[in-house]
């Protein structure tokens, strides 16, 4: 009976080893998309208000 709970407890201590590693991996990939989906707005918004921030400054530089 012993060891089949020493073989359990090392078996459940390898398995909380490989999930640790496998999390910190997986934490890595989601800051990635989320950088990744940022920039994606970023360039977004810069297309989509580019012609009238453009223009904004071409009027104020014409008023200076």
């Amino acid at each position: 009976m012993n060891a089949i709970s020493a073989y359990l407890t090392t078996l459940t201590f390898v398995a909380q080893q490989r999930l640790g590693k496998a999390s910190k991996g997986a934490t890595a990939v989601e800051y990635g998309l989320l950088v990744a989906l940022i920039a994606a707005v970023i360039i977004a918004v810069v297309a989509l208000l580019g012609g009238n921030l453009s223009s904004l400054f071409a009027t104020v530089a014409a008023a200076v």
